[in-house]
């Protein structure tokens, strides 16, 4: 069988998957949105946190509880990195210094994980698993937990609550992300996938030479780390490691993985308001761009100008021959339209095209199906500005879901859209200004802007995969960095929350002739537009900078 036959059956198989995992994941998600009953371990939980498991808080209140909570969270996996030398099954490995702990702090709470170390030679066992793997699991939750509070600003009405932030982040961990954990790390194991306490082994290799090889607890790191759309890699090639991904099987497992839960949160929102075909609507979307990605990529991939290229049959470099392109270009597509940031082969090494595609992915917002909840929030979002746009056309008052959009409402929407372009262009060109950060670039010309222009996207974004050309560890960027992936985080959810409280205070209006029908193809092709329009035309001057000058050339 060719490789490029594997790669559609491959491609074929993963939306059968997905499209099989579509209803009942999403009902179940809805439903536990949704019920009014607790299980008996979520009311221990309450009781030892204080927190009423029946009352719900209202949009400032649930914000400053997203917040409080990422602060804490940081401050606890800043110290637990910091003192790790001191900690049991640290492995013995150095003390990380400060602007590099505070790098990963912030990168794992923002769901980026974002890493500017190797992680087999810079963590311990137990910072592993009892800080950045608890941060995977929760971090996710965190954005599962505001796109709830927003789809409840489209079903409540005349109220000032939105949810209970408590309540949710615990039923997102104990009924959804943790059971999915335990059973997918268990295929993962079955299939290769190294999950134990060892340390470094001295192995013989070929040459005759010696080689340290690095056991741990990898398996239940990897399966939320592809889960819960993190990214973070146990081991510094990521994906691209066989303790990490064994085979071919594995690979399509850990891309389904990282698509199955944002691509099933479109059926909780229509279940949650009351119309599936809302839901399909924007699947639709996100499925239209993520299988025109892949094949984008792909194709670029395939290219093969050149004496070396032409020996290979395709542009290999930085990729592995026991996964070739095609599986390469569909992990590439669907890690960078999500929030993921795995890896399993190098972007710096992708042709122009491709590499220009994978940023561009992550300009758009994340959100072909974007990561776990930002991604669907991102969507709603860019949904209001697409019947706002349609509103003005035909010069009436815009309305989504019941819920008239007016000046406060597409204020927010559009602070939302202008937030992580701003942190992305003004961080590149800063960088860029600066002769010693421009230093750090390994390669000069379009190519050593697409690095630094791949980073900030990815930081901004939440992403966490990077171009992997350029030095980064330094204090300067480890602390630039840092603050594009605070900023790029919360500041789009003080945006989201507030629209949830403004839209969950109104008193529905009914549908009339004149009403945009958001369930049809004609607004599916308007929201297409929307963002390629209104998101993407926006970082075309850096685009033309970086990966299309380099192609063109």
């Amino acid at each position: 069988m060719g490789s490029t036959l594997a790669g559609w059956l491959q491609a074929l198989a993963l939306v059968g998957a997905l499209a099989l995992c579509y209803r009942p994941l999403g009902d179940y998600i809805a439903r536990l949105l949704t019920t009014a009953k607790h299980l008996k371990v979520e009311r221990g939980l309450y009781k030892v946190i204080g927190v009423d498991g029946d009352a719900d808080q209202r949009w400032p209140v649930y914000l400053r509880s997203v917040l409080a909570f990422s602060a804490v969270s940081i401050l606890f996996l800043y110290g637990l990195i910091r003192l790790q030398t001191y900690l049991l099954l640290n492995l013995g490995v150095p003390q990380m210094a400060s602007h590099q702990a505070w790098n990963t702090a912030i990168s794992f709470v923002t769901n980026t994980n974002w890493q500017s170390y190797s992680g087999e030679s810079a963590m311990g066992h137990l910072v592993q698993m009892a800080g950045l793997a608890v941060q995977n699991f929760v971090s996710a939750a965190v954005g599962i937990a505001v796109v709830a509070a927003l789809i409840r600003g489209f079903t409540r009405n005349r109220t000032d609550r939105v949810g209970n932030f408590w309540v949710d982040l615990t039923r997102i961990v104990l009924r959804l992300l943790l059971p999915l954990a335990i059973v997918f790390a268990l295929v993962l194991v079955a299939n290769g996938v190294v999950q134990n306490f060892h340390g470094f082994h001295d192995v013989a290799t070929l040459g005759g030479g010696t080689q340290s090889i690095p056991g741990g607890p990898v398996a239940s790191q990897e399966v939320i780390k592809e889960l819960g759309t993190n990214g973070g890699g146990f081991y510094n090639a990521n994906s691209a490691h066989p303790f990490e991904n064994p085979n071919g099987f594995t690979n399509a497992l850990e891309i389904f993985l990282l698509l199955v839960i944002p691509f099933a949160l479109p059926r909780a929102f229509g279940r949650m308001v009351g119309d599936n075909r809302q839901g399909y609507a924007i699947v639709a979307v996100m499925g239209l761009f993520w299988v025109a990605s892949a094949a984008l990529i792909t194709f670029a991939e395939a290219q093969h100008s050149g004496t070396a290229l032409n020996a290979a049959g395709a542009a290999m470099e930085g990729k592995e021959q026991r996964l070739g392109i095609a599986a390469s270009g569909l992990f590439a597509a669907s890690t960078t339209l999500t929030s993921t940031g795995a890896v399993n082969s190098f972007h710096d090494s992708f042709t122009p095209f491709g590499g220009g595609l994978t940023i561009f992915n992550m300009m758009l917002g994340e959100i072909a199906p974007g990561g776990t909840g930002s991604g669907l929030y991102g969507m709603l979002i860019l949904a209001i500005v697409a019947v706002f746009v349609a509103g003005l056309m035909v010069g009436r008052t815009p309305e989504y879901l019941g819920k008239k959009l007016g000046g406060r409402e597409m204020k927010f929407a559009s602070l939302y859209i202008l937030t992580t372009p701003s942190i992305v262009l003004i961080g590149a060109g800063i960088a860029m200004a600066l002769p010693g950060e421009r230093a750090g670039m390994l390669n000069s010309g379009p190519h050593g802007f697409s690095e630094v222009l791949y980073a900030f996207t990815s930081a901004a974004n939440n992403n966490g995969s990077a171009f992997a050309g350029i030095t980064v560890n330094t204090e300067w960027y480890d602390t630039a960095l840092g603050l594009a992936m605070v900023f790029g985080r919360f500041l789009p959810m003080v945006f989201v929350l507030a629209l949830a409280g403004s839209l969950a205070q109104q008193q529905p209006v009914p549908a009339t002739p004149g009403t945009l029908p958001t369930h049809k193809p004609l607004f599916v092709g308007l929201l297409s537009g929307v963002v390629l329009i209104v998101v993407g035309l926006t970082y075309f001057p850096a685009l033309a900078l970086g990966p299309i000058a380099e192609g063109l050339h």
